[in-house]
């Protein structure tokens, strides 16, 4: 399904409850971390000049293998120097995307980090193909019964236990509809504006790269340093 139907989709869902309405790698302690007004996350000096944005699925295999190959070389290079920032924006291809959006951006900035990391390098563990009945519970209930289906069915609450939050502060966080909201809006946007085509997709100072993998993101990146 292309990107532009998966967040019809998802918005017409959101739309009809309404009514109703473990170990991985992270940044470097000290490498800053913060939220923007749009819930994304960015990493590395606020006022340094180069900024640098992914688009991520965590239901995409293809910014897994992004995240366990480059995300260590492209903080080194552009947050951890101190030279630019690195903000993640979520892209939310499915309701799964939805569910583990929300439960990456739980708790206090500083965890943002290690829960992306977690769930990209750990997405063989957690994203299974779903079994019978189980995707006909994400589309029904209120919007938080549809998150929580999906974090039962798909293993995300024993992950992010296994981090050491409880299932309380987990159910918070994906109780933020408006939170799904914004994001999906701001996807919307993104495709439109952007003409983003899928994921992993990436900005520099703004400029969409016709590349999405690190061979080709790393000479842009260099020559944008320069």
């Amino acid at each position: 399904m292309s990107p532009k139907r998966v967040i019809a989709a998802f918005l017409a869902l959101v739309a009809l409850a309404a009514p109703q309405l473990g170990a991985a790698a992270s940044a470097a302690p000290t490498l800053a971390v913060a939220a923007t007004p749009r819930g994304s996350h960015v990493l590395g000096r606020a006022n340094a000049p180069l900024k640098v944005v992914e688009y991520v699925s965590y239901t995409c295999p293809h910014c897994a293998a992004f995240e366990r190959e480059a995300a260590d070389p492209l903080l080194d290079m552009v947050a951890r120097s101190g030279r630019g920032t690195v903000e993640y924006r979520p892209m939310m291809r499915n309701i799964v995307d939805v569910a583990a959006t929300l439960m990456a951006g739980c708790g206090p900035v500083s965890r943002f980090p290690g829960n992306h990391a977690a769930l990209l390098r750990g997405q063989d563990k957690w994203l299974v193909p779903p079994q019978n009945s189980q995707p006909d519970r994400w589309r029904t209930g209120s919007f938080l019964a549809r998150m929580q289906a999906v974090a039962q069915d798909m293993n995300l609450y024993t992950l992010f236990e296994e981090r050491g939050y409880t299932r309380a502060e987990l159910d918070r966080c994906l109780a933020n509809e408006a939170q799904a909201n914004a994001f999906a809006a701001e996807n919307r946007q993104a495709m439109a504006g952007l003409n983003l085509k899928g994921t992993p997709s990436f900005l520099i100072n703004g400029v969409l790269q016709p590349g999405n993998d690190w061979a080709s993101l790393r000479p842009a990146l260099a020559a944008a340093l320069r």
